[in-house]
């Protein structure tokens, strides 16, 4: 091992510490369960008597094993995973490494676990063992448990990637289970983890708790928010007979309770099948005891009272009002009816709440406006400083109070550094209801549908009836930007109206430059006007013409009704003039065609990876056509990017590897292939004909409906290309910005401020004041830093929230009513939607599941979690919502369904099958075998 595990002697010569000496903040010595055991105990909560052997011990024992050499390895395997990857190494996942990654990552978690194992426990720390476990009494029941450094943490569980072993008596059992333990922090599954949440592996060590048995007579699991729908008001309860680890383990479908927080009730129940029980045998170690189900026998009572129910719930919500936020325990109540908490945790699957809480009371709902505009990862701080300037714009203009425009205006929040925007008020009006969600039929027609979804929640009851509200806002912004005007202008004067357009998108560019000896904190002020009050202008002065492109379609179809069917229509919409974004592809393919003529140029191309292209564009050296092809591309386009509304994304001017691998790609194609100008071309003849086609139509109906469909379909061709400008503007104006705070940051890392350039995308712009006054925010960047890679490694992310934390989409029973024969259901565990071929899987050794395929298994623990990386989705016979295949499941964001009765019977390999992981159903195909 290094330094940074034990290549030194430990500084800490502390080998055990009595669980009531620990605390919190202890966790490098003690791990996360002890640290978060020992906390619950210093406040006086329930939690079992234990000692702890430190991770001293660890360190101690397992000096100069030769683990320094595991360590190397997977230094360099994670090294070429991430160059192979193309990504910072905080970003890597499993699903980046490969088959042949996650074979050498299992072949070095497999040589240390053997360095573990024959190292034992040497004496001294045997004997330390020995005098705590003795303390306890003669041979005392007790539960070994695996503590590591890299556990229990806000942002990841590792919930039981490391092991447990239960009912152990004896010294001699015990010592043999610790060296088990320390070995554990070296499974597959752990080693992949690790290496999934971009923790390094030769910072982690692992404590080992050794606590008292609890006798239990009922145990389980306990969620204090629900984990499954988001909703932070929920305590969620799983109970079996037996100790907690059939629960846990997902070996049961056990009793489900719901209880409201608010109202201290009980508002959902079910009891399960009690098929499965886990005891503790006498004299050491547990049994599982199979209890199948009989015809004629008395269906099973639930194993706790309405009283332990909600005693359970008041002791889940002590716990997460002492943590501060909501948390995953383990309880287990014991023969005389005592409860005790034997392990607390953050739930670390919950979508953030919004940043700020809304100043009106009742409830709310944030749509995701990320997501509307088709960005899935999250904003760097500066990023979101820029939304939030624009969206107060925005505001301003609309009459609306923004007493902060830094902070965004009354309706902007922010939730896992995404976007989202409250639109309650559009839910209480009837014309918002109206309009809104036709809006996101074409925007994002999946938000639309969860907006409709909360028409018939009282909660968001009609109390607005009337339009005034919206006249209100919307009249300052039609009259400041002429909008009637714009819209009769290009009605009866479109040529004039083009020409205007032109006009003010030139004249919005000249507002973007900025003097060159400009100060600092003259370019931040700059950075402010562009943003604050310039962008926003290209919305209402470009968008009236094509929304009025697209009422003149939505015309014609009136004019026509089934002689204008939608297919027809879409052809009128095809290789449209004026759409920059068109314009733009075509240029790009244009560099390649100019390449494609000089033979020689392709063959020094093709083959070369993106990174390499890239290096020879920056010195100069590509082939001539590709090096000024690629000059004039970005000098028009290179203020675009993908993710491009960040401003902390860097721009294709910045770096072209995107570009330049699509232009890779194009010289690749073979020369039989039809070529996109080609297409654009016969698209544009082909609306043509079909434009005749209308006009002919009409004509049968009479000569002025001929007129009219003429002019319409006309402006449909000539303005419905231009709804792409709009966001082109913008994006300049935010490429502008960029480049102030370029230059900004090269002062700051002279001033030694920031260390590196990039490094004033993770401030905002307080932030950057601060740091030009002469503040260091090294600091600040670092945990900004830390924040935003976390997040990018979220794989599920909510098109709508409400304030309780409920994600519409996953509220079990959104589909109920709806279902069709040949649907399986159980209980929804984590919400998405996926179709794919099945895998079913009986057994995880040897198992082979191609990326994307939904694992259909009859239950799983946590060895089985590995396959979950390629998982396109989860299905299981068993298990209830906080079964470890559950938890795993909804922390890599993958679909699933458990409690599935029959389904490795029920569904083949290779069936397609659709898992809806919210409504708790799996669709087959060819479902009446």
């Amino acid at each position: 091992m290094d330094k940074k595990q034990s290549g030194e002697p430990s500084q800490d010569p502390v080998l055990v510490l009595d669980i009531a000496e620990i605390r919190g903040t202890m966790l490098p010595r003690v791990g996360g369960k002890a640290a978060n055991l020992g906390e619950l105990a210093s406040v006086g909560l329930p939690v079992p008597r234990g000692f702890c052997l430190t991770t001293a011990a660890y360190r101690q024992a397992l000096s100069g094993v030769g683990l320094e050499s595991v360590l190397a390895a997977l230094e360099e395997a994670s090294a070429s995973g991430t160059s192979a990857s193309g990504m910072d190494a905080s970003d890597l996942g499993a699903s980046d490494l490969g088959a042949s990654g996650m074979d050498q990552l299992n072949e070095l978690a497999a040589r240390a676990r053997s360095l573990v194992l024959d190292a034992g426990v040497p004496d001294g720390i045997a004997e330390a063992v020995r005098s705590a476990y003795e303390d306890f009494g003669d041979n005392v029941p007790v539960a070994v448990r695996s503590s590591a450094t890299a556990e229990d943490l806000p942002f990841a569980s590792f919930a039981g990637q490391q092991d447990t072993f239960l009912n152990i008596v004896g010294v001699d059992s015990v010592l043999d289970a610790v060296s088990r333990c320390w070995a554990s922090l070296w499974t597959d599954r752990a080693v992949t983890y690790r290496t999934t949440n971009g923790i390094d592996h030769g910072t982690v060590s692992l404590a080992v708790v050794v606590q008292e048995m609890v006798n239990a007579v009922t145990a389980g699991v306990m969620f204090t928010a629900n984990p499954v729908t988001g909703n932070r008001y929920q305590t969620v309860i799983d109970a079996s007979p037996g100790l907690g680890e059939a629960v846990v383990s997902g070996a049961v479908n056990p009793d489900h309770y719901i209880v409201d927080a608010h109202r201290s009730a009980i508002v959902e129940r079910a009891v399960g099948d009690r098929q499965v029980e886990i005891r503790a045998k006498p004299g050491g170690g547990t049994e599982r005891l199979e209890r199948p189900g009989q015809p004629g026998i008395e269906e099973p009572q639930p194993c706790l009272s309405d009283r332990q129910v909600l005693e359970l719930a008041k002791l889940g919500l002590e716990v997460q009002e002492h943590y501060r936020a909501p948390q995953d325990t383990e309880w287990a109540i014991d023969d005389d009816g005592k409860l005790w908490l034997t392990q607390a945790r953050p739930i670390t699957t919950l979508y953030p709440q919004t940043t700020r809480t809304p100043p009106a009371p009742g409830e709310h709902a944030f749509l995701n406006f990320s997501l509307a505009q088709g960005l899935t990862r999250p904003l760097t701080p500066m990023g979101l400083a820029g939304i939030r300037l624009i969206a107060s714009s925005v505001a301003k203009t609309a009459a609306f109070d923004v007493p902060d425009p830094r902070s965004g205006p009354p309706a902007y929040y922010e939730a896992g550094q995404r976007i989202f925007f409250d639109f309650t008020a559009v839910l209480r009006s009837r014309v918002g209801r109206t309009i809104v969600p036709r809006v996101f039929d074409v925007m994002e027609a999946r938000s639309a549908a969860i907006m409709r979804g909360l028409f018939d929640d009282p909660r968001f009851a009609v109390t607005i009836k009337t339009p005034r509200k919206l006249i209100r806002h919307v009249a300052p912004v039609a009259a400041k930007y002429r909008v009637p005007e714009s819209l009769f202008r290009g009605l009866f004067r479109p040529s004039t109206a083009m020409r205007r357009v032109e006009r003010l998108s030139t004249e919005l560019r000249s507002t973007f430059s900025v003097p060159s000896g400009a100060t600092p904190h003259q370019r931040l002020g700059h950075v402010q006007r562009i943003l604050g009050e310039e962008v926003f202008a290209t919305v209402p002065q470009v968008l009236p013409l094509p929304a009025l492109g697209f009422a003149m379609l939505a015309l014609v179809r009136r004019i026509l009704g089934d002689q204008a069917p939608y297919s027809e229509l879409q052809t009128v919409v095809r290789g449209l003039p004026n759409n920059v974004t068109t314009e733009m592809d075509l240029a790009l393919w244009q560099v390649a065609s100019e390449i494609r003529e000089d033979p020689a140029a392709v063959a020094s191309m093709v083959g070369r990876t993106p990174a390499e292209l890239v290096e020879q564009y920056r010195a100069a050296k590509l082939p001539a056509a590709a090096q000024t092809g690629l000059e004039r591309f970005l000098g028009k386009y290179g203020h675009r990017a993908v993710a491009e509304i960040d401003l902390g994304m860097p721009r294709w001017s910045d770096d072209p590897t995107h570009i330049l691998g699509v232009i890779a790609n194009y010289l690749r194609l073979s020369d039989g292939a039809e070529a996109p100008d080609q297409q654009f071309t016969q698209a544009a003849l082909d609306a043509d004909e079909q434009v005749a086609r209308f006009v002919a139509r009409a004509r049968a109906k009479s000569p002025l409906h001929a007129v009219i469909v003429r002019l319409a379909l006309d402006r449909t061709r000539r303005f419905a290309g231009l709804r792409e400008l709009p966001k082109y503007n913008l994006v300049l104006g935010l490429s502008a910005a960029r480049k102030q705070l370029f230059l900004i940051g090269n002062e700051l890392v002279a001033a030694r401020r920031i260390e590196r350039v990039e490094d004033i995308f993770f401030l905002d712009l307080d932030d950057v004041e601060v740091a030009l006054a002469g503040d260091d925010v090294h600091e600040v960047v670092a945990e900004r830093r830390a924040a935003y890679h976390q997040e990018l490694r979220r794989r599920h992310i909510p098109r709508v929230l409400l304030s309780d934390g409920t994600e519409p989409e996953a509220t079990p029973g959104r589909n109920e009513g709806k279902q069709r024969p040949g649907t399986l259901s159980g209980s929804p565990a984590s919400a998405g939607l996926v179709s794919a071929p099945a895998r079913v899987i009986m057994d995880p050794v040897g198992a082979h599941l191609e990326p994307g395929e939904i694992l259909v298994a009859p239950s799983t623990d946590p060895g089985w979690t590995p396959l979950f990386l390629t998982a396109g989705g989860l299905v299981m016979e068993m298990g209830g919502p906080n079964s470890h295949g559950a938890v795993v499941a909804r922390e890599y964001g993958i679909p699933a369904v458990v409690g599935v009765p029959d389904a490795t019977s029920r569904i083949s390999t290779g069936q397609h099958i659709t898992v809806d992981g919210a409504a708790g159903t799996v669709s087959t195909e060819n479902s009446g075998q």
